[in-house]
């Protein structure tokens, strides 16, 4: 209740802030803007039969469908939402540990990251219309059986054979790639003019787009006797203790004692003060989460390329969340990423190199290398229980869904996703806030200098 709390008071004092008030509408604007386009379904599908697909089915997409807000259920120019970008953020930054060039690039600052964010919006492009190309590919392939037996295309007529067909692979793939750079564009506004990060903005609002329609269809399933009332109930409070746990673990840190020395500046003495350097238990956030779940829906986007090949699509079927081979390369992925990451955002020469130019030590331990050498002990500790913690949060709760007979899924990836995102924005917030508060202070503070003056 008290976080609760704090996150309405920082928003109810941000809108007092004109600046504040200005980027949050900016951020809600976009929002509203991405959410719209996932409700506008491409030329050429017919989109009931395409939902009564996803409806009846166990099918490969669910995941992914549940990270675009049902926008690819329904085929909509959004369908492919950020994921392509992802992906490509991944490829760049795995190759920027074994290419010497894009390791260099990362080290140049400013200008080096521009040059690898432009980099990666053309990979975005290239993967974008490669998995555009196969989703066309699979839907005009597609075929739903009715009640009475019989098979429907999910294309309309003039699509869904000949020269029409070939049209509407091409037009799919150009809608969906134009998609995928539009809500990239969209992600990169956010994070410059609004608040908080904006491609981690973008996956928050398609997750939560999803869930009145989970809602609805759990009541549903409740109205119609289908679900007991005790298992929605048990639903309800797993839900809970998932948000409890993942907000309990995302606050926990890890605090390393610092000390300044002590200095004489003309006639006081300054320094020698007791601080901490701070580490999360989980240091790399959502993100491994993010990179593990776009690795793992390459072998369902391979499988929509080959929609004949039956042993592609027994292939692929062994990687529906849920599987056991799913979860276990899932599990080994988000571990694998966790340390990467950190790896990538912490780096103990830099940090000890910085400590020894300020003057601080860790008491007890030597600066320099003895100091980076137990930094690192630190981070490597701290980050095989958070790495540990995002694999049973994201792998544990998919085995529900089949168990408890849901019609979504409970998915503790999407609901870390959501109170990391939610947790980061808000910290981003209320860092803007003091900022805001220290500039008004100090320029109240000059206004009455020189009414004394």
């Amino acid at each position: 209740m008290e976080a609760l709390k704090k996150a309405i008071d920082a928003f109810v004092n941000a809108f007092k802030i004109e600046d504040l008030r200005k980027k949050l509408l900016f951020t809600l604007g976009i929002l509203i803007v991405y959410r719209v386009g996932a409700h506008i379904t491409i030329p050429g599908v017919n989109s009931a039969v395409l939902a009564e697909f996803f409806r009846n089915s166990n099918n490969l997409f669910g995941l992914y469908d549940s990270f675009t807000g049902g926008a690819f259920a329904k085929a909509t120019v959004f369908a492919l939402g950020i994921m392509p970008y992802i992906s490509a953020s991944i490829i760049i930054q795995l190759m920027g540990s074994v290419i010497p060039a894009i390791q260099m690039l990362q080290k140049e600052g400013q200008e080096g990251r521009a040059r690898l964010n432009q980099y990666t919006r053309y990979f975005t492009v290239a993967l974008a219309a490669l998995q555009g190309w196969g989703i066309s590919v699979w839907l005009s392939s597609l075929k739903v059986t009715t009640a009475t037996g019989t098979g429907v295309s999910v294309l309309a007529d003039d699509f869904a054979s000949g020269v029409g067909n070939i049209g509407f692979r091409l037009l799919a793939t150009l809608t969906f790639t134009a998609g995928t750079v539009f809500v990239m564009y969209l992600g990169e506004q956010i994070t410059s003019h609004g608040v908080g990060n904006g491609i981690s903005l973008i996956i928050f609002a398609g997750i939560v787009g999803g869930f009145p329609r989970a809602v609805l269809a759990e009541l549903e399933m409740l109205k119609e006797g289908i679900q007991p009332l005790a298992i929605e109930i048990f639903i309800l409070a797993i839900v809970v203790v998932i948000i409890g746990f993942i907000v309990f673990v995302e606050q926990a840190n890890r605090r390393i004692p610092l000390q300044s020395p002590r200095r004489t500046v003309g006639s006081k003495v300054m320094g020698g003060q007791s601080s901490y350097l701070p580490f999360k238990v989980n240091t790399a956030g959502v993100i491994p989460v993010i990179f593990a779940s776009c690795i793992m829906f390459i072998p369902a986007m391979i499988a929509s390329w080959f929609p004949n090949m039956s042993a592609m699509q027994a292939f692929a079927t062994a990687f529906i969340p849920g599987h056991i081979t799913y979860s276990v390369f899932y599990g080994l992925l988000i571990i694998f990423f966790t340390f990467f990451y950190t790896a990538i955002q912490y780096n103990p020469n830099d940090i000890a190199e910085n400590l020894k130019r300020s003057g601080g030590f860790i008491p007890g331990i030597r600066p320099g290398k003895k100091t980076a050498e137990y930094i690192d002990h630190i981070l490597t500790r701290i980050s095989l229980p958070g790495s540990l913690f995002l694999a049973l949060i994201s792998v544990g709760p998919l085995h529900l869904k089949d168990a408890l007979n849901m019609s979504f899924y409970i998915g503790g990836t999407s609901v870390l996703i959501v109170v990391g995102v939610a947790l980061d924005t808000l910290r981003q917030l209320e860092a803007q806030l003091h900022t805001k508060n220290y500039e008004g202070f100090l320029k109240h503070g000059r206004i009455r200098g020189r009414m004394a003056s």
